[in-house]
């Protein structure tokens, strides 16, 4: 057998991967708060905001609940799922050897990295239906005006996600200063980017810097492309200009032991 060979021998096939994706399942189905979080608080914040805002409309004639409360139910679930979440198992696992473990072996440190993306993928997609079930079902609201816009930029925000929470994974020590570092950071982008009211509620100052950070661009972004109405190029840069960033220092920054 050649060199060439034995490395492809040796290269994890597809097997593997569907046997590490499902223990990574696993993992984060056992965390009873980590599922709940991030399905339980959209819909109270949908159930919440869908009582005093179900028939209101903005001065354009918009839906607010269309507008202002399922583009936050919908980045809360990103964003607790990439931000809070993702990084805390990744430090847990540096923390306790295990992707120093193994990088000695064909299973390399890269495809937990890969593995955890998808199973946040998949959790960000239940609930995302979740949170749009609930919404057609008890508050009337149809589906996008722009669907395949609106699934674009919801991807965009969660890669923004996504990548913030890589970051949080590369400098925290540890999984409980991992969860620390990344509510921090939930709170703090969320609290600027609507998740307590529209972002015209806050002081002028505030409200552009909040719209300039990925939680407050992925709202008016899923809120601009839900509603038909035209899309912020600002809004997509802050976006795409986050996940760049974010994914940079994180590869700069991350350590496998």
């Amino acid at each position: 057998m050649s060199a060439t060979e034995s490395i492809t021998a040796r290269r994890p096939g597809a097997r593997a991967w569907a046997v590490l994706i499902a223990a990574e399942a696993r993992m984060v189905s056992r965390d009873t708060a980590g599922l709940l979080i991030p399905f339980g608080l959209p819909l109270l914040i949908l159930v919440m905001n869908g009582l005093g805002s179900a028939g209101q409309t903005t001065a354009d004639g918009v839906g607010v609940f269309e507008r202002y409360v399922m583009p936050v139910v919908l980045t809360i679930v990103i964003a607790v799922v990439g931000v809070v979440n993702m990084p805390s198992f990744l430090a847990f696992y540096r923390r306790t050897g295990v992707l120093r473990r193994l990088a000695v072996t064909p299973a390399n440190p890269a495809m937990i990295l890969a593995a955890q993306l998808i199973v946040a993928l998949v959790q960000s997609m239940i609930g995302v239906a979740v949170g749009v079930a609930a919404a057609m079902l008890f508050f009337d609201v149809g589906l996008p005006e722009r669907p395949g816009t609106a699934l674009a930029v919801f991807g965009l925000a969660s890669l923004t996600m996504y990548a913030i929470g890589m970051l949080v994974a590369a400098i925290a020590p540890t999984g409980n200063a991992a969860v620390a570092i990344g509510l921090t950071l939930f709170f703090a982008l969320g609290a600027t980017g609507g998740m307590f009211g529209p972002t015209e509620n806050l002081p002028e100052p505030l409200a552009a810097v909040g719209e300039a950070l990925p939680f407050g661009a992925a709202v008016q972004a899923v809120g601009d492309a839900w509603t038909g109405a035209a899309l912020n190029p600002s809004h997509l840069i802050a976006l795409a200009a986050a996940t760049a960033i974010s994914a940079a220092v994180a590869v700069k920054c991350f350590r496998w032991e």
